[in-house]
């Protein structure tokens, strides 16, 4: 059979492609390298708790099209996301706000808690910041810094903050309002059935061929579809010829736990450097879980390797120069599409890769 689009990656932006494809007419080939569709969103159930596999995902957006669009697959719950911060047993909230500074000086108002930022960062005249370290400190003041960024940072990037360039943070959001709503998005929740189950019908009624790594089976595979769209790492589908693109990876570490209920919140961030990993998830808090036992995972960040999952693209200058070689030669491919998080080196939430995603499929459908 002769296809109208192979598509590499049964992840969210070649599901929803696939979707979009299929009510036009087309006919689909997915092929997915793992043993399951989803890509990183991928849930499983364990003991009735839906585990996120690959690292939380919360879904958020201010666009209402894509809220309706997802809407179309899913019921979602009315889950915000409420991140703690732990360090060395004190407790905080995320993102930096009233309760944070509250917390840390025993400030109530918020001129109070500007005043202790301007002052402490008044102190380190930091005319143009050097590297991480200077521009975070010249953004929230020393203490804000010592206890909730540094740490986490140098434990995400395996490096000291001084080491790394200053544009990686270029923002460090501080609300003056007692409000721990992590996103600023109008919309926001988790599919109540599982992201699994979002995309399965997603791809309904489009054949899916899973444990099929395109790479190993171009060949014959290409010549099944006019045209394919490829959503994996664009550095690997040209054989690394111009060199490696960074990532950082991320390691798991899941057990189920004979208690109701293990940290009292979905996201627990561990800040300080010395506690190895940087967060732990208890995927049972997403769903507001009553099960008599609770599933958490351990994240280690870790430094990318081929054979990896990469989660992460290091978006520095010479990465991104690298980027855009690639991406010259990927624009003169007449019967192959790069998308989706790999295929454009760029970290996505999920509701833009549905957004680029439809994109596409408006100009090429």
């Amino acid at each position: 059979m002769k296809y109208d689009y192979l598509i590499v990656g049964a992840g969210l932006f070649g599901s929803v492609f696939a979707h979009e494809a299929r009510k036009s007419g087309k006919t689909c080939l997915v092929v997915e390298k793992r043993n399951h569709v989803g890509g990183n969103v991928y849930s499983e159930e364990v003991s009735g708790i839906q585990v996120h596999k690959y690292g939380a995902h919360i879904f958020h957006t201010s666009d209402k099209k894509i809220w309706n669009y997802v809407g179309q697959f899913a019921e979602f719950n009315h889950y915000i996301n409420s991140p703690v911060a732990r360090y060395k047993g004190e407790l905080y909230n995320l993102p930096f706000n009233m309760n944070t500074f509250n917390k840390m000086w025993g400030v109530v108002s918020p001129e109070e808690a500007r005043k202790v930022i301007a002052s402490q960062i008044a102190d380190l005249h930091i005319d143009t910041p050097r590297n991480l370290e200077e521009q975070a400190l010249s953004l929230v003041g020393r203490d804000v810094y010592e206890k909730l960024v540094k740490g986490y940072t140098e434990k995400q990037w395996g490096r000291d903050c001084r080491e790394l360039p200053a544009f990686i943070i270029k923002r460090l959001p501080l609300r003056f309002t007692y409000d721990n709503n992590y996103f600023n998005d109008r919309f926001q929740g988790i599919p109540m059935e599982g992201y699994t189950n979002l995309v399965e019908k997603l791809l309904e009624g489009t054949e899916v061929r899973l444990n099929t790594d395109y790479l190993e089976h171009r060949q014959e595979l290409d010549a099944l579809a006019d045209k394919t769209v490829y959503t994996g790492m664009i550095d690997r589908f040209y054989d690394y010829s111009l060199g490696v693109l960074e990532y950082r990876s991320i390691r798991f570490e899941t057990e189920e736990l004979e208690m109701e209920n293990y940290q009292g919140n979905a996201v627990v961030n561990y800040t300080e450097r010395e506690v190895p990993y940087t967060r732990i998830i208890e995927h049972k808090h997403f769903a507001f879980g009553t099960q008599p036992t609770t599933i958490i995972s351990r994240e280690y960040s870790s430094e990318w390797k081929k054979g990896d999952e990469p989660y992460y693209p290091v978006n520095n200058e010479k990465n991104n120069a690298l980027y855009n070689q690639y991406r010259e030669l990927a624009e003169k491919e007449e019967r192959v599409i790069f998308g989706g998080r790999l295929g454009s080196y760029q970290y996505y939430d999920m509701d833009k890769v549905i957004a680029a995603a439809l994109e596409l499929c408006g100009r090429e459908l």
